[in-house]
């Protein structure tokens, strides 16, 4: 199980017109965000990047870089970047699932169709979003079994506005008897 104060695993991905993603390459003024998401196939995922498009540069100006990853391959991903405007959000593809799973996500098996008629890949990660510091330990984590009833972009920002001007330290870390 990760735990906030503890260093995340290990992430390498390939990004359009970013380069690779290189999570212990990263070098954020005060966090990175990283947006797990179920692929093009998911138009709750689509929404979702968008907000996310949209709050980037308010990350950006507190610090925070930003990047949206599923297994998907480049040309889903190429589509989903055009489908959410992507200009200022990284959008990395081609997860390896057993990085998916050693960073926490759950898995799913296709079910054929969506109701944007868009066929989901045979397995695929759910949604996660997590907010790692600059040495690459976890701050923030939330992962979903379900697409739905995700953290909300504006909410986190005013979290982070209250963290750095309170140096507030990540919560959850105890692992002591009970």
């Amino acid at each position: 199980m990760l735990m906030p104060r503890q260093k995340a695993p290990e992430l390498i991905v390939a990004t359009l017109d970013h380069g690779r993603f290189d999570l212990t390459s990263e070098r954020p003024a005060y966090m990175t965000l990283i947006c797990f998401y179920r692929g093009l196939h998911c138009p709750i995922c689509a929404n979702y990047l968008k907000e996310l498009e949209r709050q980037a540069p308010v990350f950006a100006e507190r610090g925070v870089t930003t990047v949206a990853i599923s297994s998907d391959g480049e040309a889903r991903a190429r589509l989903m970047a055009e489908k959410i405007g992507a200009n200022s959000l990284r959008i990395g593809y081609g997860l390896d699932l057993n990085d998916a799973r050693r960073w926490g996500l759950y898995i799913s098996m296709s079910r054929g169709k969506t109701s944007i008629g868009i066929e989901e890949p045979p397995l695929f990660s759910e949604p996660g979003v997590f907010l790692l510091k600059p040495d690459q330990s976890i701050y923030y984590l939330s992962v979903q079994s379900m697409p739905f009833v995700r953290p909300n972009f504006t909410e986190m920002v005013q979290a982070l506005d209250f963290t750095i001007k309170n140096n507030y330290p990540a919560r959850g870390e105890y692992t002591g008897a009970l």
